[in-house]
């Protein structure tokens, strides 16, 4: 078994027509492979390694250089995708070695946290990975959004092919990047696909001469439905705003489509909103995303509560060792476990996965212990709510 880097090109050969086979329909057409070398220049940076038996490719896994928000940091982020093996070549260890290798060097570039849409989310939760909420889809008829259309808005909104309205748009989620927890934006060698593209419409709120709200859309056809991707926005008007702009198809469409964080609720919208918002997780898709950090150094000087408590953390390649998490001064301190006096301070047991869902803010400490993810004392669950609070993350980027 031989693990090598590739170079842009190979992947044509090597690493896409594994991954077609995993994701896509198979066998795959032969018009695939032109489109394969159209989809070239946004991989352009992603770092692919392959494992090669007999100069056959038996398996593939590729990262992503992203940013993330973590509770306010923006930080480097590895996202993992086209994680495949050939079928011939499954279960034997090829993805966990690959995804060793592939992380290390991640690691070594400096990113800090990682995510990916697991195939089998217990799978990656060996790996330190913790599930992140799946976002939500919202189904309604614009017909029931008639009250906004009686609404004063202070709001304009600017409509355009996502190909002209790119760069409105890509520094508007770069603005939700630096705002949101949890939000990860790709690198621009990728993220240019969407402009390139062009399939999309763009409607973008303006106030005072700011993007306060934006969503990009599609209509599949007349009588059909208006799919929106997400629905970003800063607050109620803004979204009241992209709301009155999909009550304007009342006459076009049966029905509009759109994307939600986990923490939007709209079924308090409007009154008598007929609305049908799902979730859907299951194997081996659609599946939630999941995170974790690849390193210690995402923490320090993040904002938290005033706790203090000893970490140990076990189990894990890349986070490792006994720690003391200090906030006395409102922003996290990591420091060595001999700062402390031996029983002076509440001490955890946690694993990567247990200690990067609290980072997240996905799972209260009394949760990580129930699922196994770690030991914690009741004293030190107190003092661990108050480092890490619960803060539903938004992934937004998908992958």
């Amino acid at each position: 078994m031989h693990i090598r880097r590739l170079a842009a090109e190979e992947r044509l050969t090597t690493s896409f027509p594994l991954q077609a086979y995993a994701f896509e329909t198979s066998p795959m057409a032969a018009a695939r492979t032109d489109e394969f070398r159209a989809y070239l220049p946004y991989n352009a940076g992603n770092t692919t390694l392959v494992v090669e038996e007999d100069d056959v490719t038996t398996a593939a896994a590729s990262a992503i250089p992203m940013r993330q928000n973590l509770r306010g940091a923006v930080l480097p982020m590895a996202g993992v995708a086209g994680v495949a093996t050939h079928p011939l070549a499954r279960r034997r260890g090829h993805v966990r070695t690959l995804m060793h290798q592939l992380l290390d060097g991640m690691r070594d570039e400096g990113h800090q946290l990682t995510a990916l849409h697991p195939f089998r989310a217990s799978f990656y939760e060996r790996f330190g990975y913790v599930g992140l909420p799946r976002r939500r889809t919202a189904v309604f008829a614009p017909a029931d959004l008639a009250p906004l259309l009686r609404a004063e808005l202070p709001d304009e909104l600017v409509w355009e092919r996502i190909g002209a309205g790119y760069p409105r748009w890509r520094a508007y989620t770069d603005r939700c990047l630096r705002e949101r927890h949890g939000f990860a934006v790709f690198p621009d060698f990728r993220a240019v696909g969407l402009r390139d593209r062009d399939d999309r419409w763009l409607v973008s709120v303006v106030r005072a001469g700011e993007t306060v709200g934006a969503v990009t859309y599609r209509i599949d056809d007349h009588a059909g439905t208006l799919i929106a991707d997400d629905l970003l926005f800063d607050d109620p008007y803004a979204r009241a705003s992209l709301l009155q702009f999909f009550a304007r198809h009342v006459d076009q469409v049966a029905r509009v489509s759109v994307h939600l964080p986990a923490d939007e609720l709209p079924e308090l919208w409007l009154t008598d909103l007929d609305v049908h918002v799902e979730a859907r997780v299951a194997r081996p898709d659609p599946t939630a995303p999941m995170a974790r950090l690849l390193s210690l150094d995402a923490l320090a000087e993040q904002p938290v509560g005033v706790g203090r408590v000893l970490v140990e953390l076990v189990g894990d390649r890349w986070l490792a060792g006994r720690h003391l998490l200090d906030g006395a001064t409102g922003k996290l301190a990591v420091l060595p476990a001999e700062t402390a006096a031996e029983g002076s301070v509440p001490a955890a047991r946690l694993t990567a996965a247990g200690l990067s869902a609290l980072a997240y803010g996905v799972l209260d400490p009394a949760e990580v212990a129930v699922r196994g993810l770690g030991e914690v004392p009741v004293d030190a669950a107190v003092e661990l709510r108050r480092l890490f609070p619960r803060e539903l993350p938004y992934l937004f980027a998908d992958f």
